[in-house]
């Protein structure tokens, strides 16, 4: 070997050991769960809407724990709040990227004044849960397939819809494409990506000014061998093509974390019954609080054309 030949193979060597470096250093930015700076921090300023809701939520005669063991071996928790009467619908909220189900109670409410049964889990990694890794939705969707049939079990006439905001938006779109019990009457998912690749592709440009490749392709290869999934994987849009329930897609305008182009490509995805709704200035996942009384009237319209009362 000539020293050319090994002054090229050292500087590939350097390049591959840096790049396992930057990929093992974004996988911890991004995918382990931990506080994240670049999140922002919640507001002080609580509108009246929100403070009636935590109210409500944190009296705990309201609700009950309930656990399940995810198929790889995790503890999973979620709150469930019956229905002030006896009701067969029920509501599974699905929290956003390093959230927890009691951030959501807002959203609760609104079902539950509705007459709905709310389950709130915690995503896995997340508030109560076990975990060591975030699945943007990915490996969520198997959770939530067991939430359902924990629904169901306890009552097997059950009228579910599942809603999302954010992550949770992405978690709600990719367990669509499953294949799912009659229950699952209908989807609303609020901001969430079109897939997991283009959402980080997005951030890496947004955060450092640094293109996709060859970060992303890395980083989802460490991905891969330490939590079980690539980022290809964990798209929203694929899993849509096998939807045909009804879903109502929301996002802000001025939404600058899940990009507001993403509504059209969800929405132009699914095969299924669907509506759109827009909230003008607001930014990400702040639809409700831009407009309270719209966002619920929106959601109960939805309601009550796709899943009735009888």
């Amino acid at each position: 070997m000539n020293r050319a030949t090994k002054i090229i193979l050292a500087i590939v060597l350097v390049l591959v050991i840096g790049l396992i470096a930057a990929g093992n250093y974004f996988y911890s930015y991004a995918v382990v769960p931990a506080k994240k700076d670049f999140l922002a921090g919640s507001s002080s300023n609580k509108s009246t809407e929100l403070v009636t809701a935590e109210t409500w939520f944190n009296d705990k005669n309201n609700r009950t724990d309930w656990q399940l063991d995810s198929k790889d071996g995790l503890n999973l928790s979620a709150y469930y709040l019956p229905a002030e009467k006896e009701s067969h619908k029920t509501v599974i909220i699905a929290h956003g990227y390093m959230g927890q189900a009691s951030d959501m109670p807002q959203y609760a409410k609104i079902y539950h004044d509705l007459g709905y049964n709310v389950l709130m889990p915690d995503a896995r990694g997340h508030g109560r849960s076990e975990g060591d890794y975030i699945g943007f939705g990915w490996d969520e969707r198997k959770d939530y397939l067991q939430w359902i049939d924990r629904v169901i079990k306890n009552d097997p006439a059950s009228e579910i819809v599942l809603h999302g905001v954010s992550m949770g938006g992405a978690t709600v779109m990719m367990t669509s494409g499953e294949k799912l019990p009659e229950n699952v009457k209908a989807f609303i998912e609020d901001c969430g990506y079109s897939s997991v690749n283009g959402e980080l592709s997005y951030q890496l440009k947004e955060m450092f000014n640094l293109p996709a490749f060859p970060l992303i392709p890395v980083t989802s290869l460490v991905t891969k061998v330490r939590a079980g999934y690539f980022f290809g994987e964990a798209d929203a849009i694929k899993q849509l093509h096998k939807n045909t329930r009804p879903m109502l897609f929301i996002h802000g305008d001025k939404d600058d974390f899940v990009p507001y182009a993403m509504l059209d490509e969800v929405y132009n995805a699914t095969k299924g019954p669907k509506e759109k709704y827009v909230v003008q200035g607001a930014k990400h996942a702040e639809a409700l609080s831009k407009d309270p009384a719209m966002y619920q009237k929106k959601v109960t319209d939805f309601l009550q054309k796709y899943v009735p009362n009888n």
